[in-house]
Protein backbone atom coordinates (compact mmCIF):
# COMPACT_ATOMS: atom_id res chain seq x y z
CA UNK A 1 0.00 0.00 0.00
CA UNK A 2 0.96 3.68 -0.71
CA UNK A 3 2.03 5.21 2.25
CA UNK A 4 2.10 8.86 0.54
CA UNK A 5 -1.94 8.85 -0.32
CA UNK A 6 -3.19 8.26 3.64
CA UNK A 7 -6.21 10.49 4.28
CA UNK A 8 -7.38 12.14 7.34
CA UNK A 9 -9.07 8.99 9.36
CA UNK A 10 -6.55 6.49 8.50
CA UNK A 11 -5.32 4.37 11.58
CA UNK A 12 -1.39 3.79 11.72
CA UNK A 13 0.80 1.81 14.20
CA UNK A 14 4.18 3.86 14.93
CA UNK A 15 7.52 2.00 16.16
CA UNK A 16 7.62 4.44 19.02
CA UNK A 17 4.66 6.09 19.41
CA UNK A 18 2.02 3.60 19.40
CA UNK A 19 -1.29 3.86 17.24
CA UNK A 20 -2.32 7.03 15.91
CA UNK A 21 -4.76 8.61 13.46
CA UNK A 22 -4.31 10.69 10.66
CA UNK A 23 -5.46 14.27 12.20
CA UNK A 24 -3.68 16.11 8.27
CA UNK A 25 -1.45 16.09 5.63
CA UNK A 26 1.85 18.48 4.87
CA UNK A 27 3.30 18.42 1.83
CA UNK A 28 6.04 15.85 3.26
CA UNK A 29 4.29 14.95 6.41
CA UNK A 30 1.43 13.93 8.38
CA UNK A 31 0.08 15.12 11.51
CA UNK A 32 -0.98 12.06 13.41
CA UNK A 33 -2.79 12.04 16.57
CA UNK A 34 -1.59 9.58 19.10
CA UNK A 35 -3.20 9.35 21.83
CA UNK A 36 -2.11 10.66 25.00
CA UNK A 37 1.25 12.30 23.04
CA UNK A 38 -0.75 14.74 21.24
CA UNK A 39 -0.09 15.24 17.62
CA UNK A 40 3.28 14.65 16.22
CA UNK A 41 4.12 15.12 12.92
CA UNK A 42 5.84 12.55 11.22
CA UNK A 43 7.64 12.60 7.28
CA UNK A 44 5.32 10.22 4.64
CA UNK A 45 8.24 8.21 3.39
CA UNK A 46 9.31 7.25 6.93
CA UNK A 47 9.48 3.32 7.94
CA UNK A 48 8.58 3.81 11.46
CA UNK A 49 5.03 3.09 11.07
CA UNK A 50 2.37 0.60 9.80
CA UNK A 51 -0.30 1.35 8.30
CA UNK A 52 -3.78 -0.42 9.76
CA UNK A 53 -7.12 0.74 8.16
CA UNK A 54 -6.45 2.96 5.07
CA UNK A 55 -8.31 5.63 4.10
CA UNK A 56 -8.06 7.24 0.63
CA UNK A 57 -6.94 11.03 0.88
CA UNK A 58 -10.25 13.48 -0.39
CA UNK A 59 -8.96 14.74 -3.84
CA UNK A 60 -7.40 17.71 -4.75
CA UNK A 61 -6.72 18.97 -1.53
CA UNK A 62 -3.87 21.17 -0.72
CA UNK A 63 -3.42 21.59 3.36
CA UNK A 64 -3.62 25.21 5.06
CA UNK A 65 -0.52 24.75 6.99
CA UNK A 66 1.48 24.50 3.55
CA UNK A 67 -1.10 27.61 1.96
CA UNK A 68 -0.63 29.65 5.06
CA UNK A 69 3.48 29.30 4.39
CA UNK A 70 3.50 29.81 0.57
CA UNK A 71 1.73 33.11 1.16
CA UNK A 72 3.68 34.00 4.22
CA UNK A 73 6.89 34.00 2.09
CA UNK A 74 5.12 35.56 -1.33
CA UNK A 75 4.15 38.36 1.26
CA UNK A 76 7.83 38.67 2.66
CA UNK A 77 9.17 38.70 -0.99
CA UNK A 78 7.34 40.92 -2.77
CA UNK A 79 5.22 42.84 0.04
CA UNK A 80 6.29 45.95 2.81
CA UNK A 81 4.90 43.90 5.57
CA UNK A 82 7.84 44.26 8.16
CA UNK A 83 8.86 41.18 10.16
CA UNK A 84 9.49 41.10 13.90
CA UNK A 85 12.82 42.93 14.56
CA UNK A 86 13.67 43.22 18.40
CA UNK A 87 15.54 45.90 19.91
CA UNK A 88 18.73 45.51 21.82
CA UNK A 89 17.70 44.96 25.24
CA UNK A 90 20.28 47.55 26.80
CA UNK A 91 18.41 49.96 24.81
CA UNK A 92 14.48 48.47 25.87
CA UNK A 93 12.16 51.47 27.19
CA UNK A 94 14.81 54.09 27.01
CA UNK A 95 14.48 57.25 25.61
CA UNK A 96 16.62 59.24 23.16
CA UNK A 97 16.73 63.21 23.91
CA UNK A 98 18.02 65.66 21.22
CA UNK A 99 18.71 68.99 23.01
CA UNK A 100 19.39 71.79 20.60
CA UNK A 101 22.69 73.98 21.18
CA UNK A 102 20.55 76.92 21.92
CA UNK A 103 19.78 77.00 25.84
CA UNK A 104 16.09 78.72 25.31
CA UNK A 105 15.06 75.71 23.41
CA UNK A 106 13.33 72.57 25.18
CA UNK A 107 15.18 69.28 24.06
CA UNK A 108 12.85 66.74 22.81
CA UNK A 109 12.74 63.19 24.48
CA UNK A 110 11.74 60.16 22.25
CA UNK A 111 10.73 56.92 23.31
CA UNK A 112 13.65 54.52 21.66
CA UNK A 113 10.86 52.07 20.66
CA UNK A 114 9.38 54.44 18.77
CA UNK A 115 12.62 55.82 16.90
CA UNK A 116 13.51 52.29 16.34
CA UNK A 117 10.03 51.34 14.94
CA UNK A 118 11.33 54.45 12.19
CA UNK A 119 14.66 52.57 11.87
CA UNK A 120 12.97 49.37 10.78
CA UNK A 121 9.70 50.51 8.40
CA UNK A 122 12.94 52.55 6.49
CA UNK A 123 14.71 49.48 6.01
CA UNK A 124 12.14 47.64 5.30
CA UNK A 125 10.84 50.48 2.44
CA UNK A 126 14.27 49.96 1.38
CA UNK A 127 13.87 46.57 0.83
CA UNK A 128 10.77 46.87 -1.06
CA UNK A 129 12.30 49.51 -3.55
CA UNK A 130 15.08 47.03 -4.46
CA UNK A 131 13.01 44.58 -5.23
CA UNK A 132 10.83 47.01 -7.57
CA UNK A 133 14.03 47.79 -9.14
CA UNK A 134 15.04 44.52 -9.98
CA UNK A 135 11.75 43.26 -11.02
CA UNK A 136 11.40 46.35 -12.80
CA UNK A 137 10.62 45.60 -16.56
CA UNK A 138 11.45 48.45 -18.64
CA UNK A 139 14.73 49.56 -16.63
CA UNK A 140 17.99 48.33 -18.32
CA UNK A 141 20.23 45.70 -16.14
CA UNK A 142 22.93 48.71 -16.08
CA UNK A 143 20.09 51.69 -14.93
CA UNK A 144 19.06 48.53 -12.12
CA UNK A 145 22.77 47.73 -10.98
CA UNK A 146 23.10 51.77 -10.70
CA UNK A 147 19.86 52.01 -8.47
CA UNK A 148 21.18 49.20 -6.58
CA UNK A 149 24.70 50.81 -5.92
CA UNK A 150 22.83 53.84 -4.45
CA UNK A 151 20.40 51.66 -1.82
CA UNK A 152 23.87 49.78 -0.88
CA UNK A 153 25.09 53.78 -0.01
CA UNK A 154 21.74 54.47 1.44
CA UNK A 155 22.31 51.20 3.73
CA UNK A 156 25.77 52.39 4.56
CA UNK A 157 24.51 55.67 5.83
CA UNK A 158 22.33 53.94 8.13
CA UNK A 159 24.83 51.40 10.15
CA UNK A 160 25.61 54.20 12.87
CA UNK A 161 21.89 52.78 13.62
CA UNK A 162 23.35 49.28 13.88
CA UNK A 163 23.89 49.29 17.61
CA UNK A 164 20.14 49.64 18.55
CA UNK A 165 19.61 46.18 16.74
CA UNK A 166 19.25 42.79 18.80
CA UNK A 167 20.07 40.22 16.07
CA UNK A 168 23.09 41.05 13.98
CA UNK A 169 21.28 39.49 10.82
CA UNK A 170 19.12 42.00 10.94
CA UNK A 171 21.69 45.62 10.70
CA UNK A 172 22.06 47.56 7.77
CA UNK A 173 25.29 46.61 5.81
CA UNK A 174 26.81 48.78 3.41
CA UNK A 175 29.25 48.25 0.52
CA UNK A 176 31.96 47.45 2.72
CA UNK A 177 30.42 44.93 4.34
CA UNK A 178 29.32 42.93 1.38
CA UNK A 179 33.13 42.60 0.30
Amino acid sequence: MDKLSLGVGSRVEHNSYGEGIVAGSKLHRYRISFHGKGIIEIDKDSSDYEVLEYLAPEENTVAMDDVETTLINILRKWSDVSEIVHLADKWRNGNMILKPIDEGLKPKEIPIETFFHKIVMLRDRLRVLEQKINGHSKLSDEDKVEMQQYITRIYGSLTTFNVLFKNPSQVFVGEKGKE
